[in-house]
């Protein structure tokens, strides 16, 4: 624990192991990693009071693994992240299709590491796509980069 400071719940919702409720983040990086995977993951409308929260990742389960496609999924990302989470620049989105990647296997369950992300459901490995996110979180003097992987 850095300090005995915590910034929020860690997303996914894990259990405590510290005697809270909910796990929490212990670093603002981790707050930040959380924040974006909670807003990529929230579909939009899903909130009250704040209707535009979210991305519409989703409606794109069924869509053809096509360029138009990958081009419609990275621009709702980049407007979902410039809108709520302005500290967070993205030094770049892939979309690609899961069978282009041979270096990693897609599980229907969990994830693969803790920079991936299944969306719910059924994932078949020749139906999948791969979002893959590089950001910098600029935090004044200091930046730390990172990034994310999502399976749609």
């Amino acid at each position: 624990m850095a300090n005995g400071k915590t910034y929020g719940i860690t997303f996914p919702f894990r259990d405590s192991f510290d005697g809270k409720y909910l796990d929490l983040t212990d670093y603002d990086n981790e707050e930040i990693r959380s924040n974006l995977i909670h807003l990529l993951l929230t579909r939009k409308g899903t909130r009250y009071f704040l209707p535009d929260f979210g991305t519409r990742l989703y409606e794109y389960i069924f869509e053809p693994l096509d360029g138009p496609t990958f081009n419609q999924i990275e621009a709702e990302i980049r407007d979902s992240v410039e809108t709520y989470i302005p500290n967070l620049l993205i030094k770049s989105i892939s979309v690609y299709a899961a069978i282009d990647d041979l270096t990693t296997t897609v599980t229907t369950a969990g994830t693969l590491d803790t920079n991936t992300y299944n969306l719910p459901g059924r994932n078949e490995y020749e139906y999948t796509a791969k979002v893959k996110i590089d950001y910098t979180i600029t935090n004044g003097v200091f930046n730390s980069s990172d990034f994310l992987i999502i399976n749609i």
